[in-house]
């Protein structure tokens, strides 16, 4: 096993997911689920591969998740200690306090 780094869920430097196979996790991700629309999740990725937390250009450090696969997941929240890092078009509010004012959710 290679050596763990501080901070890190349990990834090598090694680990690395090729966009075919992350397109069949996305895919297997969804079936049964609401996805985000397709704005929304684009958004959710731009503030992920800006936040200091990705790891491998696809792990969120803070949950270990696929970040495009949580992106697309309509009832995700980003994991960011401290506060979301997800923004929404409706007036800057993150995701998470979205869902917590309408009661929706685990925010």
């Amino acid at each position: 096993m290679a050596h763990r780094r501080d901070g890190c869920k349990g990834c090598a430097d090694s680990v690395r997911v090729s966009p075919d196979k992350l397109e069949r996790l996305i895919a297997v991700a969804l079936q049964g689920r609401e996805a985000a629309a397709e704005a929304e999740a684009a958004r959710r990725l731009a503030a992920c591969r800006a936040c200091s937390g990705l790891q491998y250009g696809t792990t969120c450090r803070y949950c270990g998740c696929l970040v495009d696969v949580r992106a697309r997941l309509r009832g995700s929240a980003c994991p960011h200690p401290g506060a979301s890092r997800w923004r929404s078009e409706e007036g800057g509010r993150t995701d998470a306090g979205r869902r917590a004012e309408a009661g929706d959710g685990d925010g």
